[in-house]
């Protein structure tokens, strides 16, 4: 997977971690270290989950090795087609955290988020342990979650100027990136790319 693919893998997965942060910033007083600490919880739970998916992945590739860019491609697919009908529906993101203003509950509240956000990044690391060796996976989940952290920080900055995120078109373009990576890779293991 080249360093764009990559990237646009990142941006596709952290469509959700954008509404929320700028949700969670819109709908409450953030600091800067808040703002820091939901970037860092959520970017550390989109690095983690696609590397665990990633784990599976490889471990279930020897066994599923003839078909394993089906099960990729499958996944992607159904990732992205969920998050542009999700576009086309208008269906709202996921619940912001709430509940009391303590440390131990906001920390617990935004780990809930990361945990919501990134459950598609544990199927969309199944399709990259299937597809590419733990090595160069490594790298892509550490891309992911670090563009996860840039992007929460970005909805951080958005929804404390009280500037909202259009939902709808970034599930739609996010859905179509990932059915297009998914397509990518179904072509490549075909021989047709």
């Amino acid at each position: 997977m080249s360093f764009v693919e990559a990237l646009l893998l990142s941006l596709a997965l952290c469509v959700d971690t954008l509404v929320v942060s700028s949700a969670t910033a819109l709908r409450s007083r953030m600091s800067g270290r808040r703002g820091l600490l939901l970037g860092l919880i959520l970017g550390f739970c989109q690095f983690a989950f696609p590397l665990v998916g990633a784990l599976i992945g490889d471990v279930a590739r020897a066994f599923i090795e003839a078909v394993d860019h089906w099960i990729a491609f499958g996944l992607l697919a159904m990732i992205g087609g969920k998050m542009i009908w999700e576009g086309v529906k208008g269906e709202d993101g996921e619940d912001e955290a709430r509940g009391g203003t303590s440390r131990r509950s906001l920390v617990w509240g935004y780990f809930l988020l990361g945990v919501a956000t990134s459950i598609d990044g544990l199927a969309v690391g199944i399709g990259l342990g299937l597809d590419n060796p733990i090595g160069e996976v490594l790298w892509i989940v550490t891309t992911i979650g670090v563009v996860t952290f840039v992007v929460a920080e970005t909805g951080v900055f958005l929804g404390r100027r009280k500037i909202p995120i259009p939902e709808r078109s970034a599930n739609m373009i996010a859905g179509v990136v990932l059915v297009g990576l998914g397509v990518k890779i179904l072509l490549e293991h075909l021989g047709i790319l």
